[in-house]
């Protein structure tokens, strides 16, 4: 079995497959404080309650956006599951061809969604990730990765609105029934939900014409499965995308694929 963990900067979500079926995931608040022990205790925990024997993971996948935990989670891996774990690094150990200016610089999870999706839906392929930052992925017809957009997330631009705005306050993020709000709450929904459908379905236009050929889209994070509801341009969405991506690359380093 193998246990990928996928750290963004808000959430890191952790999965055990077999072969190529996922098993168990589960979505956590990132800590940069943990240590490796906590890690270790608390995984150990995870695997118990859907019944998994931590005697049968024999491989660690990491994707991680954090370089401050990186070495506690290679101590975690190495201390409660014996293991040394293979951790995603752009432009060194992934196949995918990176035709950027920077190919290092390109982040761990945006790889894992480019190799995730265009093994499941082919190329060319926007992937539009609702994290902290809401990325903009696009593979064209040949299978490169050629760049995207990194926009704020929406719980990003909502917290910095509330915080600079005296007289707003937080409210949930759900789809309000009119694009025209009665109220501050209903104001505030139709701003950042309908405001972000527009960025996306844009973005995802303008990434169209200067791309070969017809891409599909698909969306995943966290608010993925919300904004289908009124992005027009979201075909298919994948909330599992970024730990598929990881099974993948790591079935390739290992020679499995």
């Amino acid at each position: 079995m193998l246990l990928v963990i996928e750290v963004g900067n808000t959430n890191t979500s952790v999965g055990v497959f077999e072969g190529a079926r996922l098993l168990a995931s589960w979505r956590l608040t990132s800590r940069r404080e943990q240590t490796a022990d906590e890690y270790g205790v608390f995984i150990q925990t995870l695997l118990q309650t859907r019944g998994i024997e931590q005697q049968r993971i024999t491989g660690v996948a990491i994707s991680n956006v954090v370089p401050t935990v990186q070495q506690t989670l290679e101590w975690m891996s190495e201390a409660y599951f014996g293991i040394q774990p293979f951790t995603v690094q752009a432009g060194v150990n992934v196949s995918i061809p990176l035709k950027v200016d920077h190919p290092t610089e390109v982040g761990a999870d945006r790889i894992c969604n480019v190799v995730a999706g265009m093994a499941i839906y082919g190329s060319p392929l926007i992937v539009v990730d609702f994290g902290t930052a809401t990325n903009f992925d696009v593979c064209n017809a040949r299978g490169e990765f050629i760049g995207g957009a990194i926009a704020p997330g929406l719980m990003l631009a909502t917290d910095a609105l509330i915080s600079r705005a005296a007289r707003l306050f937080r409210v949930e993020l759900v789809r309000p029934k009119d694009a025209i709000g009665r109220n501050t709450v209903t104001n505030i929904q139709s701003g950042v939900v309908y405001g972000y459908a527009g960025l996306v379905d844009g973005l995802v236009e303008r990434m169209r014409r200067e791309l070969d050929g017809e891409p599909t889209v698909v969306a995943t994070g966290g608010l993925a499965g919300q904004m289908r509801e009124v992005a027009r341009s979201i075909q298919e969405v994948n909330p599992n995308l970024r730990l598929e991506g990881l099974r993948l690359i790591w079935e390739r380093a290992q020679g499995l694929c």
